[in-house]
């Protein structure tokens, strides 16, 4: 297969050749006394002088025949052209070097004449003979020379720019092979700012994208077939107890055991959506999210209040508040909150407040448990993450704050957390203002 920077200077080469044989072949088509021979039928004026001239010559050309050659000769050496002297019949009279062309049959007239050696130029005397001057053809050496010095030059300047060009993308098909063949940490050099470069930073971009979606996924595999461990050794070792004493609380430990990998299975499965697909989020629409808030926290007994950022347990109904996103994942974001506080908080009492200002909508859900110690803040929210005391007691699998998180990335919100004074842990969901539902959405929620 030819290569694209050689196919891209043959170009370049290919022009500059079909450029010279123009100019050239033009050169030696055009003949360049044609203007003044136009000039000379078309004006009056130059016929005059013209035959003017010829009086002028005719006066100094001797009578005897025999001293013509000497007086052509001397005109030829002052003009530095090649003369002849023709009768009327068109005969040759004399001659100085080489004869000029003979006037051609027909012309009655003095003036230019195309000839084979060169342009001539005719005298028609009074007396009706003919003088004929060759004026030589200047040299096209120098043109034809600074033709090819010009093709020679951009020839040479082509090379490296059709190379640079291609380099570029030599790497680049490099990178490219690197990455098919698994190495995820491949990437190119970004270089300019043109089409290439900008081909180099989505390579690098979708590059950068792939290798942290494998990574993800290889840390959910690992992770998740360690979870899947627990709950089927537990349903393994209560299915042999029922073999031999079938017991109620058995039963209902295979059934917990059950729901816990369904549980475990949905969210793997949403997690896995979430990462991979960036646009899951297909249909925003109008939520109202101090009720859908309100509606889940009704599930473990939480104080749902709508009101100024401020102490999230109160009695406050509130106004509506909605914001534009996926009814379903919001719905999946406040469940994952409320069960993290029902679960962690140690039997406390759950608040949440939903309340609008001028940063967005600020979403808290709040509990009075133990907190989470300082040191493992900020790590709360990798999959499969969970503090001590939570892996110690086999409480939950540390994906639920992680959705929490991506859910609320996808609607363009962060989330973060912080301690609940004077103890107790709460989470924040920031919306965006963009995120904010128009003003006739929550006019339509209160009518």
């Amino acid at each position: 297969m030819s290569k694209l920077y050689f196919r891209v200077y043959l170009h370049f080469v290919a022009i500059i050749v079909v450029f010279g044989a123009v100019v050239a072949i033009g050169w030696l088509v055009h003949d360049h006394d044609d203007g003044h021979r136009d000039r000379f039928d078309a004006d009056g004026g130059h016929r005059d002088r013209f035959e003017a001239m010829a009086r002028l010559i005719a006066r100094s050309l001797p009578d005897d025949e025999a001293a013509l050659p000497a007086a052509l000769g001397q005109l030829a050496d002052d003009f530095r052209v090649r003369l002849a002297l023709y009768r009327a019949d068109r005969v040759l009279i004399a001659s100085a070097g080489i004869p000029a062309p003979p006037p051609e049959p027909g012309r009655e007239a003095g003036g230019w004449q195309r000839a084979d050696g060169g342009p001539a130029l005719l005298f028609r005397l009074p007396d009706g003979r003919w003088l004929s001057a060759h004026v030589p053809r200047r040299s096209r050496g120098p043109w034809f020379g600074l033709l090819a010095t010009l093709a020679v030059v951009i020839a040479i300047g082509a090379w490296p720019l059709a190379r640079r060009i291609t380099r570029r993308l030599e790497r680049l098909q490099t990178r490219v092979d690197a990455l098919g063949a698994g190495d995820l940490g491949a990437r190119v050099e970004v270089e300019g700012s043109d089409e290439i470069a900008a081909l180099a930073e989505s390579f690098n971009y979708a590059a950068e994208r792939i290798e942290s979606l494998v990574a993800v996924q290889r840390t959910m595999l690992a992770s998740a077939s360690h979870e899947l461990r627990s709950p089927l050794a537990r349903m393994r070792m209560a299915i042999e107890l029922f073999a031999d004493a079938p017991r109620p609380e058995l039963r209902e430990r295979i059934e917990r055991d059950v729901a816990e990998l369904d549980t475990l299975i949905d969210e793997l499965l949403l997690a896995s959506r979430l990462q991979t697909v960036q646009d899951l989020v297909e249909a925003p629409g109008p939520v109202d999210l101090l009720a859908l808030t309100a509606e889940e926290g009704a599930r473990v007994d939480a104080a749902v209040v709508g009101s100024p950022v401020g102490d999230p347990i109160g009695d406050s109904a509130g106004d509506p508040i909605g914001i534009e996103g996926d009814h379903r994942l919001l719905r999946h974001l406040l469940r994952n909150l409320f069960e993290n506080a029902r679960r962690h908080g140690a039997g406390t009492e759950i608040g949440a407040s939903v309340a609008r200002d001028e940063a967005g909508v600020l979403l808290r859900v709040c509990d009075r448990g133990p907190g989470i110690p300082e040191s493992e803040r900020e790590r709360i929210f990798d999959p499969f993450y969970r503090p001590a005391a939570m892996r110690e007691e086999g409480s939950g699998v540390g994906l639920g704050l992680h959705l929490v998180k991506v859910i609320a990335e996808r609607h363009g919100a962060s989330v973060g957390y912080r301690p609940n004074a004077p103890n107790g842990s709460c989470f924040e969901v920031r919306f965006p203002p963009k995120a904010g539902a128009p003003q006739s959405f929550t006019k339509s929620l209160r009518g």
